[in-house]
């Protein structure tokens, strides 16, 4: 199964970018993570947020494959512990031939995103930057995977 990380972003700092290849290179070949960057919609002054919004997702959608499995980080979703997204992440395997992550820029994601999501998942209540999105997911995904495959890096 291939995991692809759609998101709003395209000039992280060093630091995530590290992360995130850190965790992504720790992922077994039969969960695969890669990242798919949609550049941010340029800002003017006659452009509201929604038309923003609309227009990064726009973007995002075109970039889902056919049959993925779509999961969008939103901060209205339901929170997922550990063990939860291993269990998620078991199924997917079983049922999905790919899963889409989206993670909205600096204004969140379009309505279309959210209407295409097949499931909404909220991190924390916390609000985090978007770049370290990126970083905590791709951890959490190699957290989850360990879990599955009865590996020591999760530890209760």
């Amino acid at each position: 199964m291939k995991i692809e990380l759609i998101a709003v972003g395209t000039r992280a700092p060093d630091w995530v970018t590290a992360g995130f290849a850190e965790y992504q290179k720790r992922m077994p070949r039969e969960c695969e993570l890669t990242l798919n960057e949609v550049s941010v919609a340029k800002r003017k002054s006659n452009t509201s947020v929604a038309q923003l919004k609309e227009m990064e997702g726009a973007q995002m959608l075109d970039r889902i494959k056919p049959r993925s499995h779509v999961v969008a980080l939103d901060v209205k979703g339901k929170g997922w512990s550990t063990e939860q997204l291993a269990d998620k992440l078991k199924r997917w395997m079983s049922e999905a031939p790919s899963v889409s992550l989206l993670v909205g820029g600096p204004d969140g994601l379009s309505e279309g995103c959210l209407a295409r999501a097949d499931e909404s998942w909220s991190l924390s209540a916390l609000t985090f930057p978007h770049f370290l999105v990126r970083v905590i997911l791709a951890e959490q995904l190699y957290r989850a995977v360990s879990i599955i495959n009865n590996h020591p890096y999760h530890r209760v």
